[in-house]
């Protein structure tokens, strides 16, 4: 069975408040037929429909302070309490500290691991390896959890060769900020169903969306409705494209943030937890799961990894 693992960074179950939380405006038709006409907010937090469960999912896990990006993606990415055993919530990037976790204890390097195979499907500009080989910029948890586990970070090359999809999903940011006019560029549904034949290549694999967190420290209503409004597309080319038999569709994030955009700051609100698949799959998958921590290891034990 396959999993892949959509992490939507920076989104929290908010409230029903139209003038701070986006999710409450955006129009998000296809999600919300499969949360029986429900929007993504706390109060309708859990649910479980033919095709989608829900849950709130806690990313506090005991420690005083706002979650943060380097320890809340460590975190669901190895099962272990990690602001716990710390003392503190840390980022965006990992310290030190934080990124001792990061080895073996991964889902990435169990999958490695286990002979089976594993990728993250981001593409990653030119520019962005610069930074990373002259020093100026540090990877993140996630890119750092795949480098650590022996898998490559896929390239401009990739992208062009159809082997990744960029990190907006359907390429527009590499025309419009980087100036590459020849780039693959995506409609939205095409592009989730581009996610989904990539995914179908791997038994453990992971997308990173970061403009969501990006909208919320901006407080960028506008942009973030369109966000979501774009995500919503991707979501149902994904779903169409993705086969029940396939595996499970697993959506979360590391902490709040643009669900409550009266603040450019992370929140401590839940996050959510959703499921895409077959039913019983889904209910087992998520028997265990109350937070964080709980994520990793139903994914080893989905994959036998």
């Amino acid at each position: 069975m396959k999993l892949l693992f959509l992490f939507l960074d920076g989104i929290g179950l908010g409230e029903n408040n139209l003038e701070k939380n986006p999710f409450t405006r955006a129009r998000m038709p296809y999600l919300n037929s499969l949360l029986g006409g429900r929007n993504l907010i706390l109060e309708f937090a859990p649910f479980e429909g033919k095709q989608a469960t829900l849950l709130s999912v806690d990313p506090n896990l005991g420690v005083k302070g706002f979650p943060q990006s380097a320890t809340g993606q460590s975190v669901l990415l190895t099962g272990i309490n990690i602001p716990v055993e710390l003392g503190y919530h840390y980022g965006p990037k990992p310290n030190p500290e934080v990124a001792q976790y990061l080895g073996g204890k991964t889902i990435f390097a169990k999958t490695v691991k286990a002979g089976k195979k594993a990728a993250l499907l981001n593409a990653y500009p030119p520019r962005y390896f610069d930074g990373i080989d002259s020093g100026k910029r540090l990877y993140s948890a996630i890119p750092q959890a795949v480098s650590n586990a022996g898998l490559p970070l896929f390239t401009q090359d990739d992208f062009y060769a159809g082997r990744a999809l960029s990190a907006d999903f359907t390429g527009a940011g590499w025309r419009e900020f980087m100036k590459l006019d020849d780039s693959p560029l995506y409609e939205s549904e095409e592009a989730g169903r581009k996610l989904a034949e990539l995914a179908s290549q791997y038994d453990f694999s992971f997308f990173e969306y970061w403009a969501s967190d990006y909208a919320g420290h901006k407080q960028d209503m506008d942009w973030a409705v369109r966000q979501l409004e774009t995500f919503d597309s991707v979501l149902k080319g994904l779903i169409e494209a993705w086969g029940a038999e396939e595996g499970l569709i697993l959506l979360t994030s590391d902490h709040g943030n643009m669900e409550d955009l009266s603040t450019r700051r992370h929140t401590d609100a839940n996050v959510p937890l959703l499921l895409f698949g077959d039913l019983n799959k889904r209910r087992e998958f998520q028997k265990d799961i109350r937070d964080l921590t709980g994520i990793a290891p139903a994914i080893n034990l989905f994959l036998k990894i």
